[in-house]
């Protein structure tokens, strides 16, 4: 069992004013696996006025030296990459492998992103040749909320901290009281990396608890918040009343549009892509859209891929996906399977239940629903588990209807030969980021979505400049004085 009941703050670990302990269940066994304590309004305000604190000084600081503290992170994580994989399989039942060399990654990778983009930053750019006494100065923010998630918990703490610190700001770190052991190591990193007292603050708790408290906080400039489309509504809610900048990443309900010409390897893809990480990513392709020419075969097809998919712990070796990440989650995707059958879809893989020879864990059978319809709940809400919804339609006017009729908008894909037909459908659609023929968006992309996606923009340059607010100066008259 571990225990880890201190906050990090303002550089050092202390103890809770008011502890109150939460237990981190393995979802693999359903068994505790450690210990932590939740803050509360004092450990709030003193992690808040440590980054308030520390701002002048951090926002100062030149941004060579920024850079190197960030780097040294980078170092850090490469002694320690396989303690923190461990950490992120445990608490949220990524298997080891896939934490090994999926979820743990995620800091290198974006963080190697942010320093690319950060050496291309003009901190004073001229407005432009027709105002030639007129600056945009690009300045920090100042203090901001950092709030995260349980599914990819290092790769939102990374898109968030690393973007916060490189960019000048101070900040406080609300992990997910479901996975906080990574972002407590992450702390243990910014530590010995030499990040000054105050740059970077942690403070474990719930959303009812720090995140409102942060959210409401007179002294925060800003919150980054990733989750669920509800509580991105009642953050911007109470951040409403300080006129504090949110950036929002939110759910999704991805289409994945199979036109008759798509790649032999188009369905295995996209059933494969939905089941990685347990179905518990935000923007998962749930809704395949197949052309109707080729319906039967897909089905058939996508059913075999999802008989095949392993479930297994998170402890083991292999090629397989874990559970999701707690009972209420397992209860959440149990009752969308139950309305799924009971609205009349064809169930053609999976279903209800533990799969076979489990009694234990929080296991959902990889599922497959065929002849779903548009408004069915199925096709309709984030299930967030392994559960693919598959529609058939007409022509590319009804895949675009089909695909753009939901309330969300983070990822969509397109599964096509037809060059023209694919830019087309990418400038059709209705979302934050378009994915086509399995090819991966290039590293520094921005990452977010429209409508009740949130419209964060996550990553590269676009991910640092959330951080930064441009100030017009007029009357330039030259160069800044050397330091």
């Amino acid at each position: 069992m571990i225990e880890k009941r201190e906050f990090y703050i303002n550089g050092q670990w202390v103890a809770p004013a008011a502890p109150r302990d939460c237990a981190v269940i393995d979802p693999s066994t359903e068994d505790a696996c450690a210990v932590i304590s939740l803050g509360g309004q004092a450990d709030t305000d003193a992690a808040v006025a440590a980054a308030k604190a520390a701002f002048p000084g951090w926002a100062a600081t030149p941004p060579a030296e920024r850079r190197a503290i960030v780097t040294r992170i980078l170092d850090q994580y490469e002694a320690r990459k396989e303690e923190f994989a461990k950490a992120i399989s445990m608490e949220m039942g990524a298997p080891i492998d896939f934490a090994l060399e999926q979820q743990a990654p995620c800091l290198p990778w974006h963080t190697n992103n942010f320093l690319r983009a950060f050496d291309a930053i003009e901190w004073v750019r001229p407005l432009g040749a027709h105002a030639p006494d007129t600056m945009i100065a690009m300045e920090p923010i100042g203090v901001v909320g950092l709030i995260t998630p349980w599914n990819w918990p290092v790769n939102q703490i990374a898109l968030k901290a690393i973007p916060a610190m490189l960019a000048g700001c101070t900040c406080v770190l609300k992990p997910s009281e479901e996975s906080p052991l990574n972002a407590m190591l992450f702390a243990e990193f910014c530590h010995d990396a030499g990040v000054p007292p105050g740059v970077f603050n942690l403070v474990n708790g719930d959303g009812m608890g720090v995140g409102a408290q942060l959210s409401s906080h007179p002294d925060v400039e800003m919150i980054s918040f990733t989750g669920s489309t509800r509580a991105g509504r009642a953050i911007s809610k109470a951040a409403a009343e300080t006129l504090k900048r949110v950036t929002l990443e939110l759910g999704g309900k991805g289409a994945n549009v199979i036109f008759a010409d798509a790649d032999e390897k188009a369905v295995k893809r996209g059933v494969l892509h939905m089941m990685n990480n347990t179905g518990q990513s935000c923007n998962a392709p749930s809704r395949m859209l197949v052309e109707r020419s080729i319906y039967d075969r897909v089905v058939e097809e996508a059913a075999e891929v999802a008989k095949a998919v392993k479930v297994g712990p998170a402890s083991e070796h292999g090629r397989h996906i874990g559970p999701v990440v707690n009972k209420r989650q397992w209860d959440q995707i149990q009752g969308f399977i139950q309305k799924g059958i009971d609205e009349g879809a064809r169930l053609v893989a999976g279903g209800l239940g533990l799969p076979e020879g489990m009694n234990k864990g929080y296991y959902v059978r990889p599922t497959i629903f065929a002849d779903v319809t548009p408004g069915m709940t199925i096709e309709r809400e984030e299930i967030f588990g392994p559960v693919l919804s598959i529609i058939p339609f007409e022509d590319e006017a009804d895949a675009v209807k089909i695909a753009n009729d939901t309330p969300y908008g983070l990822t969509n894909y397109v599964q096509t030969q037809d060059g023209t037909r694919a830019n087309r459908m990418a400038m059709s659609l209705k979302s934050g980021m378009v994915e086509m023929n399995g090819k991966p968006r290039g590293a520094g992309a921005p990452f977010g979505g429209v409508k009740a996606s949130g419209r964060a923009r996550e990553g590269g340059i676009w991910g640092l400049e959330e951080f930064l607010e441009a100030k017009a100066i007029s009357g330039w008259t030259g160069e800044l004085a050397a330091e």
